[in-house]
């Protein structure tokens, strides 16, 4: 049994992003970049299913710059068997890395793909559902367990009510929550594995995808910066500051 993980890299969660000065997007020059934890998440799953015996092959599929090579490679230092970099500079959209993913799943034909809910820098909880529409196939997200076995994965998912189970027939589509499992640290040995394992390249021209971009970006700001707080002497004083001057009660 196949699976495909796909891994976004994105500015590293530590990091305190800043917007250009022209209001254009992030400034990434010089910033640390990593694996978008979700995906990490995902990988480290379908590395224990493997370790399970349920799962024969994990590949580890990224689309952008010749950089995400050093994702796929931490990827494959995780557990991943081997990489496919879609390699491209045009800024991708959901809707763009889904049929990228598209085209690389009818290329290889893996039984389940796992990938992370979302990306932490656009945060937009698309590319999961559009890969599911576009392959047609059964999707279960937000997942906080994940279990195979009979031609098909039981996945438990989070919802605002608490949790719900469904169950698919493979081939299927999961998106992790945090939740599911914490990632292994990766130790130097498999790091240096990692680089002997075959990492293929290809373009979204090869996969006869179009990824041109169908929005723009208008203007990129940062958050208003909250006033500093005050000390009152009574609550009197906290009362009547809330009804003049927030005028929340």
């Amino acid at each position: 049994m196949k699976v495909l993980v796909p891994v976004k890299r994105v500015v590293d969660y530590n990091v305190k992003v800043r917007v250009k000065s022209d209001g254009t997007g992030v400034d990434i020059a010089n910033v640390k970049m990593s694996m978008n934890p979700f995906d990490e998440i995902a990988l480290e799953e379908a590395t224990r299913l493997k370790e399970a015996g349920k799962v024969t092959e994990v590949v580890a599929v990224s689309a952008g710059v010749a950089q995400c090579q050093e994702t796929l490679r931490t990827g494959m230092a995780i557990g991943a068997d081997r990489g496919i970099l879609i390699e491209t500079a045009v800024e991708l959209e959901p809707l763009g890395v889904a049929k990228l993913l598209k085209a690389v799943a009818d290329k290889e034909q893996p039984q389940l793909i796992i990938l992370g809910k979302q990306a932490i820098d656009d945060d937009s909880n698309q590319t999961g559902q559009m890969l599911a529409a576009l392959l047609g196939w059964p999707q279960a997200t937000f997942a906080s367990k994940v279990e195979l076995g009979d031609g098909k994965v039981t996945v438990t998912r989070e919802v605002d009510g608490g949790l719900e189970t469904v169950a698919l027939q493979l081939p299927a589509i999961v998106t992790t929550d945090l939740r599911l499992n914490e990632p292994r640290y990766v130790t130097l040995p498999n790091i240096m594995k990692a680089k002997k394992k075959p990492l293929e390249t290809v373009t979204p021209e090869a996969l006869g995808v179009d990824v041109t971009p169908r929005l723009k970006t208008l203007k990129v700001t940062e958050p208003a910066k909250r006033s500093a707080g005050i000390k009152v002497p009574d609550v009197a004083t906290l009362v009547s500051k809330l009804r003049s001057e927030a005028k929340v009660i």
